[in-house]
């Protein structure tokens, strides 16, 4: 396999503080990588590494096999699409995606060949002549990797740069943006806190903690098979309560909760768990069925792989096909379940009694997340 960036050891310490810390990571050629992670975790200070705004105190990064550290942004065909765009407000499109051309001395018919095909290809062919405050934020957003893309970069990295828009917009960029990378086939890297936009666009996404990574894969394997407490809830939406091992029987954990007794399933993240440990326990909300309390009581009694525990009703989260409830169960904590919008239950109301459930497979614990 061909990878347009390697990364190997990255660090870098601001004083007594160690932004990055030893991360290690590869991007195949022509992929999408996103860095996730929360404000402060370092994923910036690793993009300004790579691009040469910054330099590791440690560690090597290859661009196209070559190594880089110690060349200037400029000695390096890396581009990057900052938070708030840095479109020049006093040139026009044109003008603004044919700036790097002229730095690099570029002929005249060549510079308006290649900013009226790349203008093609973002799908604004008439917009040359615009002015910068003509357009709209998403307009603006495809201008600003248009004039990356005309210099034909190797790698293409990308600041948090739909953080400014609107709700409605920032959806419908994620789609585009996938897309465009698809179009160039240029490999992209994007840093985001919103793990939506992560999971959305990727192919693979690093997930990004205190400096290093906790786990980097696909935004699949991510949701569904978290291998550490912190990707399990920060990716996604999940109930968590707290409970003890009371036993580990083969593929399976069970814990006792104030609720009642939880079956898990278990994963490389949890496999030194043993009896007596206290442990966290995740629940995506969609794992969880809902149904009227009726014949067969829950109350945290679990059987052939499957959980139950009963609660009340406290409130409705009406939004559409992501309709939750929030149940209150018996020992007073709330548990977030997916509302069915079709179907015998989907009339469920504040008050009522229900029974929720999910198989243990969908249950997901780890030892407490430390801080």
């Amino acid at each position: 396999m061909d990878f347009d960036l390697e990364c190997e050891n990255l660090t870098k310490r601001f004083g007594v503080l160690t932004a990055v810390d030893e991360v290690s990571f590869t991007v195949p050629e022509g992929s999408f990588f996103s860095i996730l992670g929360p404000s402060g975790c370092g994923k910036t200070t690793l993009m300004r590494m790579i691009a040469g705004f910054e330099s590791p105190d440690n560690g090597n990064i290859r661009i196209k096999g070559e190594p880089v550290v110690g060349l200037p942004p400029n000695r390096r065909n890396v581009k990057m699409v900052f938070q708030h765009l840095a479109l020049f407000p006093m040139m026009n499109v044109g003008e603004n995606i044919a700036y790097g051309l002229r730095c690099r001395g570029a002929a005249r018919d060549e510079i308006r060949r290649r900013v009226g095909d790349v203008l093609e290809r973002v799908g604004l062919p008439d917009a040359a002549g615009k002015e910068i405050h003509q357009l709209s934020g998403g307009q603006k957003q495809r201008i600003a990797i248009a004039r990356c893309m005309v210099l034909d970069p190797d790698v293409l990295l990308l600041d948090e740069p739909l953080g400014a828009l609107d709700l409605k917009l920032r959806e419908h960029m994620k789609v585009e943006l996938k897309l465009l990378q698809h179009q160039f086939g240029t490999t992209f890297v994007y840093i985001t806190h919103d793990q939506s936009e992560a999971l959305v666009m990727s192919d693979r996404v690093a997930v990004m903690r205190d400096g290093r990574f906790d786990q980097i894969d696909t935004p699949q394997a991510l949701y569904h098979n978290p291998q550490s407490a912190f990707v399990a809830g920060f990716v996604g939406d999940s109930n968590r309560w707290n409970g003890r091992v009371t036993r580990v029987s083969g593929d399976e954990l069970v814990l006792e909760t104030a609720a009642g007794l939880v079956l898990t399933g278990r994963t490389a993240g949890d496999s030194a768990l043993r009896a007596g440990d206290r442990a966290d326990i995740y629940v995506r909300p969609e794992a969880i069925t809902t149904t009227r309390a009726g014949g067969s009581s829950g109350g945290g009694n679990p059987s052939d792989g499957a959980n139950s525990l009963d609660g009340i009703i406290d409130s409705l989260l009406f939004n559409g096909a992501n309709s939750r409830i929030l149940v209150r169960t018996a020992d007073d904590r709330l548990i977030e379940a997916h509302l069915p919008l079709t179907g015998d239950n989907s009339d469920l109301g504040d008050g009522e009694r229900v029974t929720l459930s999910w198989p243990s497979d969908y249950s997901r614990c780890f030892a407490p997340l430390e801080g």
